[in-house]
């Protein structure tokens, strides 16, 4: 197990925790539609350390990136096994023969 598989099976896990108590349990409460606006927000502000060159930042913009990407795959029903599963199909194909394919 990798720490991205950790993470995903502590949000899942939090999901039915006391929303005062969990920033997890709080997001998931509020739904797909928040935790899809958390995560733009967070892509955004590492975009932003990237253009800045400030890579400490983006290391950390990054963190919260994964995060919050974790997060709504689990508001939105999506397990992080087949976003797994979906990058495995990928592997080894170019990247313009896959967007093709779709």
């Amino acid at each position: 197990m990798s720490i991205l598989d950790d993470l995903a099976a502590t949000i899942a896990a939090r999901k039915t925790a006391d929303p005062d108590q969990s920033w997890t349990a709080k997001l998931l409460s509020k739904g797909p539609a928040k935790c899809a606006e958390k995560f733009g927000e967070e892509a955004v502000e590492a975009i932003i350390a990237a253009a800045r060159g400030d890579r400490e930042n983006l290391t950390n913009e990054a963190a919260d990136v994964l995060y919050h990407l974790l997060v709504m795959l689990e508001a939105s029903g999506v397990e992080f096994e087949s976003v797994l599963k979906e990058l495995g199909k990928r592997e080894g194909v170019s990247g313009i023969a896959e967007k093709a394919s779709r």
